[in-house]
């Protein structure tokens, strides 16, 4: 399996996705500013990787705080948890993990520092153990959505390097390669940063399982002649009705498969949901710099000076949605009523 993450030595280690699939380089972050850094400049990306490198974080964080007043402590961390926030708006599993944390540290607030310290490292983790076991078991669910000899298109990469392992679309195909089927996937490339063309490819290739590689633009066409039975995608937050947001592009996939009779699944962890809001209109899209639309390996495509928007995600509306898969099983519209019961499960 993939390693995309780990905590070792005080160290948090992750595989900088920047440079695959041309090489296979570690970044090393040492503080929670690091940890910020490499969650915005996408040396770490994926909803579930990112909670999971943000709980490791404020572990660094709390290693780092030199007090042994609780109230001190805490205002301190409490700066550092905001800061890091900030790295990346759209992802919910973001704030998921900071309140998870922060959770833990008010209710061992009674410890001295340095077991409380101790404490934090533990649940950091729990969380990346939860997050491979999660994606286990919601593979297990969304396979029983696969038919053997399918061929599966996906967008961007919602495998191992999305999260602490396996993955959560991807982790639907493996769970179905796994168990015999026989499984053909098609990998949008996904501009304009390639996660379909760098990462989903290279996991594919590493696992052995046949991947073709597409331009965005081209997906229609193959839906149009029968060579897609369905799509699997993951998310970055869910609206309490369904409506998912991931990455630019995504949309245009699901009303395509819609217009093909597709179906189009969503995998993604409960942690994903977001009951606060109740639809996807009130999700906040990150803009991401324009140079990233107009260079491809900081070689410039477009004319200088030219005008290029770069929203990040996009919204899928609920209706467009066949199922949502999550490690508790399967949603189905209605939503809003699926979504909270898979929840609420223990």
């Amino acid at each position: 399996m993939i390693n995309t993450i780990e905590y070792v030595n005080g160290v948090v280690r992750m595989i900088d996705q920047t440079r695959l699939p041309l090489e296979k380089v570690f970044v090393d972050c040492h503080t929670i500013e690091d940890v910020g850094h490499a969650i915005k400049t996408m040396v770490i990306r994926g909803a579930p990787a990112i909670g999971v490198a943000a709980a490791m974080g404020i572990s660094l964080a709390a290693d780092s705080i030199n007090t042994s007043n609780f109230e001190e402590f805490y205002q301190e961390l409490e700066r550092k948890c905001n800061l890091l926030g900030q790295s990346r708006p759209t992802a919910v599993n973001l704030a998921w993990a900071i309140n998870r944390m922060k959770q833990v540290t008010q209710k061992n607030k009674l410890l001295p520092i340095p077991e409380l310290k101790s404490k934090l490292k533990e649940e950091a983790l729990t969380v990346l153990k939860e997050d491979i076991t999660t994606n286990q078991a919601m593979g297990q669910h969304g396979q029983t959505l696969v038919k053997n000899n399918s061929v599966i298109l996906t967008h961007c990469n919602a495998g191992a390097l999305a999260t602490a392992g396996f993955g959560t679309a991807l982790g639907v195909i493996r769970a179905a390669v796994n168990i015999g089927k026989n499984i053909k996937v098609i990998a949008n490339e996904t501009r304009p940063f390639l996660q379909g063309a760098r990462l989903t490819t290279w996991e594919l290739k590493e696992d052995n399982i046949p991947v073709k590689l597409i331009t965005d633009n081209m997906c229609g066409f193959f839906m149009s002649k029968n060579e897609i039975d369905l799509v699997v995608v993951g998310a970055d937050r869910i609206a309490a009705n369904g409506d998912v947001a991931n990455k630019i592009g995504t949309y245009m996939v699901a009303v395509l498969a819609k217009e093909n009779n597709i179906p189009f699944y969503v995998a993604a962890p409960i942690s994903t949901l977001d009951f606060s809001l109740a639809s996807g209109a009130e999700i906040p899209i990150e803009e991401r710099s324009s140079d990233e639309v107009t260079k491809i390996n900081q070689k410039q495509i477009s004319p200088e000076g030219v005008e290029a928007a770069h929203p990040a995600f996009d919204i899928t509306p609920n209706h467009l949605i066949s199922a949502i898969i999550t490690e508790n099983g399967i949603a189905k519209a209605p939503y809003k009523k699926s979504l909270k019961a898979l929840a609420n499960q223990k």
